[in-house]
C-alpha cells in the first residue's frame, strides 16, 4: 500500500489531523493530544494497515512544542507510518498512553517521562526508568540547567 493510499484511508478518522509534507520515506501524520489513543487504535486494528508493531517512540522538544513520534510497522503489509503528537504546555505535558495497544510502548513512555517529563495517561507504572526517583528535572529538555554538574569558565 502506498502512503497515499494510507492516507487517504486515515484522513477519514479526524478532520483535525494533519499530514506533513516532509521529504521521509515514511508517511508522516500529526495526531492532536485528545485524539492520539484514538487514533493509534485505529491504526492498528484496521484490516487494511494492521500496524501491529510499534518499534520506536521517541521524545522531543522543539522549542515552543514537546512531542512525542510513534513509529508503526505492519508486520502483515511491510508499510510504515510516523505517527507525531505535539503540546505546547510546557508546565504539564500529558495525553494518553498506547501501551495497552502496543505492550512495547510501556518502557518506551517511561523513558521519554524520564528525560522530557511527559506523562501518559492510564500507563500501568509510570515512573523514572533510568534517572533515580529524587532527580529533578527534564535533561533532555532544551531549557534543562544541570545546576550541580555545571562547568564555569
Amino acid at each position: 500500500m502506498t502512503n497515499k493510499e494510507i492516507q487517504n484511508i486515515v484522513s477519514t478518522w479526524s478532520d483535525k489531523l494533519e499530514f506533513s509534507e516532509e521529504e521521509s520515506e515514511f508517511l508522516n501524520v500529526i495526531v492532536p493530544q485528545e485524539e492520539v489513543h484514538s487514533i493509534c487504535s485505529q491504526l492498528k486494528a484496521h484490516a487494511d494497515l494492521k500496524f501491529d508493531y510499534l518499534f520506536c517512540v521517541t521524545g522531543m522538544d522543539w522549542g515552543k512544542e514537546l512531542g512525542v513520534i510513534y513509529h508503526l510497522e505492519s508486520t502483515t503489509f511491510r508499510h510504515n507510518i510516523v505517527v507525531k503528537v505535539k503540546t505546547e504546555d510546557r508546565e504539564n505535558p500529558s495525553w494518553d498512553s498506547v501501551s495497552d495497544i502496543w505492550y512495547t510502548a510501556e518502557y518506551h513512555e517511561m523513558e521519554v517521562y524520564d528525560f522530557f517529563g511527559i506523562k501518559f495517561n492510564n500507563h500501568p507504572n509510570l515512573k523514572r526508568l533510568f534517572l533515580p526517583p529524587e532527580w529533578q528535572g527534564f535533561p533532555l529538555r532544551k531549557d534543562y540547567v544541570d545546576e550541580e554538574n555545571m562547568i564555569i569558565k
